[in-house]
């Protein structure tokens, strides 16, 4: 009960919607040290307990804000973690008692990695899940992610957790192993480090954000003029950016609905208003051009140019059922780099994301639309976008943040879209693009996680083959 709770605590802390990092890189370890002494059915259930108990902290989230039914909860999300930490362990279990100490501390952090990888390439919420998320304000460790993107983070926590539980437990005979792992954190810290201190790529562009929660959660704005009192509302905010200096200006996801024909005025509408304020404007829009086809959509407009469009790739199911995904990128060539749109949960997947960066974009335009309560535990997967692809993001969101960060996942600028009536701000953002390993290299650790996990079980079939004994763990204290 002891171990199970231990690492529930930790869980809860370390993860969820606003979670201190430093706690999960020791969550597991209550359990791992139990499990090397006590028998597999009882390190089971230790293990499905204390992950069962430790992933609570988001069940309020999931329900009552995304309205998931308790059931799909229940056995859709919490107990497919439980299990795959119990595999993790048991398969941990069994190579430290044979005396695999290196396999070990290998195997735990690779299946746990493995099975996330794998939830996340076929999960319609993309890579939300991941424990890595939790690391976004750890810094150094946070560059990881642009070599290994999300699945490097999880194993280097992880992998931490099991070389304490094996050098606790084992001493000196896990020296190799446990002074390996050691070796493996302190080299990333000062590559994570250095990587920070190196100047930032490019220009200097200035960008202009604002959000407005005078509405609330409500229904979006109906067609016609509700729809365009609230344009008209924001209309001197964007002006007043644009006399600060913005030469971008970005405002949150369905600012308002148009049906056809009324994107032509509506184009009209804010072509002039970018016209008068000498500046590139995003805008957010609900968009309909036909009976049972809608887009959930981001219109661009800069004097001297046409009207650029992008669709979101990424709808929120059931919120969103009712939209067309889009297929396509939008690049936007301007003096001092390449810039890119995306909307809100477009940046919770790899794609368009890493495709952005691949084209050599410097900064990302992203319109939100978030739910208050996950401002952080959602509005902040973003910045990892921008560390895998080499970008900064510029992301204006509803119920959220307005949230500028760099290539690094630093956050250059940032407030809350309630702390007035319109929020604003503007800031200075590097649009440089940078080059990294990830866009190379793409999910390939992803699938080295799945070979080292395929591998850990191939060590353990043969040791078993061989008839090797189990090694009895020392006596705890």
């Amino acid at each position: 009960m002891a171990a199970a709770v231990g690492t529930a605590a930790l869980l809860w802390l370390g993860t969820g919607l606003d979670p201190w990092w430093p706690l999960l890189w020791f969550a597991p370890i209550p359990v791992l040290l139990y499990a090397q002494q006590e028998r597999w059915n009882r390190s089971a259930l230790c293990a499905v307990v204390g992950w069962s108990l430790g992933t609570l902290n988001l069940a309020a989230y999931y329900h009552q804000t995304l309205g998931i039914p308790i059931g799909v909860i229940a056995f859709g999300v919490i107990a497919p973690g439980a299990f795959a930490f119990a595999g993790s362990i048991l398969l941990f279990r069994a190579l430290t008692q044979r005396g695999r100490f290196g396999w070990a501390v290998v195997s735990f952090p690779a299946l746990m990695t493995a099975l996330e990888f794998e939830f996340e390439r076929h999960s319609p919420h993309g890579t939300a899940g991941s424990l890595a998320y939790s690391q976004l304000q750890c810094w150094p460790i946070l560059q990881l992610a642009s070599v290994t993107g999300p699945a490097g983070i999880t194993f280097l926590v992880l992998g931490f957790s099991a070389a304490v539980a094996v050098a606790l437990r084992a001493g000196r005979r896990a020296i190799a192993p446990t002074g390996t792992a050691g070796v493996i954190l302190l080299a990333t810290l000062a590559w994570g480090a250095w990587r920070l201190a190196t100047p930032m790529p490019g220009p200097i562009l200035k960008v202009g954000l604002v959000a407005s929660d005078q509405r609330g959660r409500l229904p979006l704005a109906k067609p016609g003029a509700p729809t365009e009192t609230q344009w008209e509302a924001y209309r001197p905010m964007v002006l007043e950016l644009g006399r600060q200096g913005a030469s971008v200006v970005v405002l949150p996801e369905k600012l308002g609905t148009v049906n056809e024909p009324a994107t032509a005025q509506t184009d009209a509408f804010f072509q002039t208003l970018a016209d008068q304020a000498h500046l590139l404007l995003v805008v957010g829009l609900d968009r309909t051009i036909g009976k049972g086809v809608a887009y959930n959509e981001a219109r661009v407009y800069r004097p001297g140019s046409a009207v650029g469009v992008y669709d979101k790739e990424h709808l929120l199911l059931p919120f969103e059922q009712k939209y067309t995904p889009g297929e396509k990128l939008l690049l936007l060539p301007t003096a001092p780099g390449l810039l890119g749109v995306a909307i809100c949960k477009d940046l919770d997947f790899p794609a368009p994301a890493n495709a952005y960066g691949a084209a050599g974009v410097g900064l990302l335009l992203a319109p939100a639309w978030d739910f208050g309560v996950d401002r952080i535990f959602h509005g902040h997967m973003a910045i990892m976008r921008g560390v895998e692809s080499g970008y900064s993001i510029a992301r204006s969101a509803k119920e959220g943040y307005l949230t500028v960060s760099d290539s690094r996942g630093r956050v250059l600028a940032e407030r809350r879209s309630d702390e007035a009536p319109f929020a604003t701000l503007v800031a200075a953002v590097p649009v440089g693009h940078a080059d990294t390993v990830y866009l190379k290299l793409g999910p390939t650790f992803g699938y080295l996680v799945i070979v080292l996990a395929a591998l850990s079980f191939i060590r353990l079939a043969d040791l078993s083959a061989l008839g090797k004994r189990p090694v009895p763990p020392r006596p705890s204290v």
